[in-house]
């Protein structure tokens, strides 16, 4: 299983610093060559480009720029009406991930109230298939990818982009290899379930994995819906070549719940 490339994602681990900019001296000491996270927004651009640079990880992925957190926004890729909004965002997103030579951006699609989901689901994500084509030329013009995931309502009630079917489908009609999927075993499980045919069905169209243990969300190995080994060899077997960040919560230590890839015969 080590021909499988793993980034941890700074968010959710090495939590045993509050720092975020610590994380990735953390990352780079347990042996991660990439990182992914979250919004590096809060944080100056000068100071995690240092930062990033004296390490000397690979900036895997970095989140879009979600909106206002005070209004609980998840993102506007999918909110009619929100159009320059989003535009804005992604400006900001941009600037970031070109100067962290990051070459992936889940473009997040926000969320509703969940009793409207039903109802304006469809306009929604009309609205985010133009906005991801209408943000083609920047990704093209910086060699980025746009990677779109979709997420179970149980972790995000009202999130728009809910579906593989539907994720697949926008990918497919956009037609580009700059806009691609984020297949995240953590939600497709509980959206889907049946990951055997699911993760042949969707790694056509994925530009990016990430994993973590059902319901939880904790370690591979941990107690839970999902046979990581098993999984992990399906990847494998797929000959997948790109990055799996791990994007899960540590049960204890971030360093003790690294056992894992041990225990799995997996290398960074």
């Amino acid at each position: 299983m080590n021909k499988l490339k793993f980034c941890a994602n700074i968010s959710m681990m090495f939590l045993e610093h509050e720092s975020l900019l610590q994380r990735y001296d953390s990352a780079k000491r347990f042996g991660f060559k990439g990182v992914e996270l979250w919004f590096p927004y809060d944080i100056p651009l000068k100071e995690i480009v240092q930062k990033r640079e004296e390490v000397g990880v690979e900036q895997i992925l970095i989140n879009s720029y979600p909106g206002d957190s005070k209004l609980g926004e998840c993102g506007l890729g999918a909110l009619p009406g929100r159009e320059e909004d989003f535009q804005k965002a992604m400006q900001l997103t941009l600037k970031y991930a070109e100067a962290l030579g990051c070459k992936r951006i889940h473009i997040m699609s926000g969320k509703l109230a969940p009793a409207k989901l039903a109802g304006d689901q469809q306009a929604c994500l009309q609205t985010l298939t133009k906005n991801l084509k209408s943000l083609l030329p920047e990704l093209e013009k910086r060699g980025i990818t746009g990677l779109i995931e979709p997420i179970n309502n149980q972790t995000v009630p009202g999130y728009i982009l809910n579906s593989y079917d539907l994720a697949i489908s926008i990918v497919e009609s956009i037609g580009s290899p700059n806009i691609r999927l984020m297949m995240d075993f953590f939600h497709l499980q509980q959206i889907h379930g049946n990951l055997s045919k699911r993760i042949e069905q969707s790694l056509p169209y994925t530009g990016h994995i990430q994993i973590a243990q059902v319901p939880a969300r904790n370690e591979p190995d941990s107690q839970g819906e999902i046979d990581f080994q098993y999984v992990l060899s399906l990847l494998v077997k797929y000959n997948y070549e790109g990055w799996i960040g791990l994007e899960y919560k540590p049960l204890s230590d971030t360093e003790t719940g690294l056992e894992w890839l041990n225990k799995f015969s997996c290398a960074l």
